[in-house]
C-alpha cells in the first residue's frame, strides 16, 4: 500500500512553491524598487508627483444620471505595485522628515 504521511505532502509542497518562485522574471526589479534610496529633494518630489495615491483608472460610467457600469481599481494588478506604493511612501517621508516640506 502507498502511503504519503502528512509531513510528507507539506514538505512536496514546499518544494514544489519553491521552484515556482524561483521563476519569478521581475523578482530583481523588485528589488531594485525596494533598495532604492531616496536622497534628493527634486527626485523625491518626481516620485512623490509621478506615482498616485489612489488608483487613477477606477471608473463610474454614468449614462443620463444613472450610473452604469463600476471600472474596477486595475492597480492591484500590476506586479510591481506594492514597490511603487512604498517608493511613493519612502519619497514622502523623506520630504517631510529629512527636507521639513509640509504636504497638504
Amino acid at each position: 500500500m502507498n502511503t504519503i504521511l502528512i509531513s510528507d505532502r507539506a514538505t512536496i509542497a514546499q518544494r514544489q512553491t519553491t521552484k515556482i518562485q524561483q521563476f519569478d522574471l521581475l523578482q530583481p526589479l523588485r528589488q531594485w524598487f525596494d533598495r532604492l534610496e531616496i536622497s534628493n529633494p527634486k527626485l523625491a518630489k518626481f516620485i512623490y508627483k509621478a506615482i498616485p495615491a489612489q488608483c487613477p483608472f477606477e471608473r463610474d460610467i454614468v449614462l443620463f444620471d444613472r450610473k452604469i457600469a463600476h471600472i474596477p481599481p486595475m492597480c492591484k494588478l500590476n506586479p510591481l505595485y506594492d514597490q511603487l506604493v512604498g517608493l511613493r511612501f519612502r519619497a514622502l517621508c523623506y520630504l517631510v522628515d529629512q527636507c521639513g516640506m509640509d504636504i497638504s
